[in-house]
């Protein structure tokens, strides 16, 4: 639910009445008149209403803790990333490969194309973090073709 402050109450500035005419001459104005209403345009074409929580001309950032079975880290990362992007983190971190990884959070397993906020991940919330274990057998079968590999070669 929306609420606008009708202007014959309001002491603001705002000029509510001629964007939604759609002419607004203030999108992604930085000025910081006292309840001057700040617009940005979105990449999809939205036209929305500019959050407050900004730092260094991007958005805050969250900390996560990601747990593995025998490891906890501590990621920073933007609220408005996607679950993919934190693989791409965590790949740096942990050493697995993207697609190697499982994220779980609130008892779910989410996909990659999953946005942190939209799921209701929060500052300092924790997921878990598996290796698949198709992968898993995978690599464990190959280091084992590996070695057979090379004992036969020594024993000719």
């Amino acid at each position: 639910m929306i609420k606008l402050r009708s202007k014959r109450f309001s002491k603001s500035s705002s000029k509510v009445g001629s964007v939604a005419a759609g002419k607004s001459n203030n999108v992604g104005s930085k000025s910081n008149i006292a309840g001057e209403i700040k617009w940005e345009l979105r990449p999809g074409g939205m036209l929305v209403q500019k959050r407050e929580c900004e730092t260094n001309g991007g958005e805050a950032m969250i900390t996560l803790r990601v747990s593995t079975v025998s490891k906890c880290h501590d990621i920073s990362i933007q609220p408005t990333s996607t679950f993919g992007k934190l693989k791409m983190m965590l790949s740096m971190v942990t050493g697995l490969e993207p697609k190697e990884q499982r994220l779980l959070y609130r008892g779910k397993e989410r996909e990659d194309y999953e946005y942190l906020h939209m799921v209701g991940v929060r500052d300092k919330d924790k997921v878990l973090l598996f290796q698949d274990p198709a992968i898993k057998e995978k690599k464990l079968l190959a280091r084992r073709l590996q070695v057979i590999r090379r004992l036969s070669l020594s024993h000719n």
